[in-house]
């Protein structure tokens, strides 16, 4: 019988070793998984490099994380937004690395790890310094950037339900970069606020198939990211 449900957190993250790569999904503090992050702090990985969609606000979730001196090198589209006042104390000592990714190549990066493409050119970024130290290539008369696919040793997410075989719903904006982080991790661990019976789920609204989902935790809707 397959049940991806663990009934602790840090049961489902056992095992992350320093150096991983950890993919956290959220757009802003929308679908972002706190309670996972916490975690990851819990759980005490080190040297980290995380890929999110901004690099935290505030002093909760990914801002958290950052602050606990946990993360070694950031990939992010947006790294100031208002309230991103850890990450600039960290930036501006040295003590966080910084890749800027354009948010369109960094959701087809992830992409692209999920679906088994190695790298792809896109028009975005050619002729500016995030292009520099990338292969270019004229296609048709235009300037393409190869851009490489970002899988992750841990993807992190937040979703609205699930069964126990993993396939996932998400709730309106809480979608956001979620079900592509999820097919791009190596091991994806997902926090979701209500887990049904197999079979509740219509096949129509499953946005993440099980295939993706490695372990699932039932998080209270008075807990942290719900």
């Amino acid at each position: 019988m397959i049940n991806k449900q663990v009934a602790t957190i840090a049961a489902a993250l056992e095992g992350i070793q320093d150096g991983a790569t950890v993919l956290v999904g959220g757009f802003g503090s929308v679908g972002q998984p706190n309670a996972l992050i916490e975690g990851l702090i819990e759980q005490g990985a080190r040297d980290l490099t995380v890929v999110a969609n901004n690099a935290g606000t505030g002093h909760v979730g990914l801002a958290k994380l950052l602050a606990a001196g946990r993360v070694r090198r950031i990939i992010c589209s947006f790294p100031r937004s208002s309230g991103s006042v850890v990450f600039e104390e960290l930036f501006t000592a040295g003590k966080l690395e910084l890749e800027i990714v354009p948010q369109g190549t960094l959701a087809e990066r992830l992409r692209a790890a999920g679906a088994g493409i190695p790298a792809f050119y896109t028009p975005t970024a050619a002729g500016t310094k995030l292009a520099e130290g990338k292969e270019t290539r004229e296609i048709d008369g235009r300037l393409y950037v190869l851009e490489k696919a970002l899988p992750g040793d841990l993807a992190i997410i937040e979703a609205r339900q699930a069964d126990r075989w993993g396939n996932l719903t998400y709730r309106a904006s809480g979608r956001n970069f979620n079900p592509v982080m999820a097919m791009a991790g190596k091991r994806t661990v997902v926090q979701v606020q209500e887990i049904v019976a197999l079979g509740a789920l219509d096949p129509e609204i499953i946005v993440t198939p099980g295939i993706f989902v490695d372990r699932i935790v039932q998080i209270d809707a008075a807990q942290p990211g719900q």
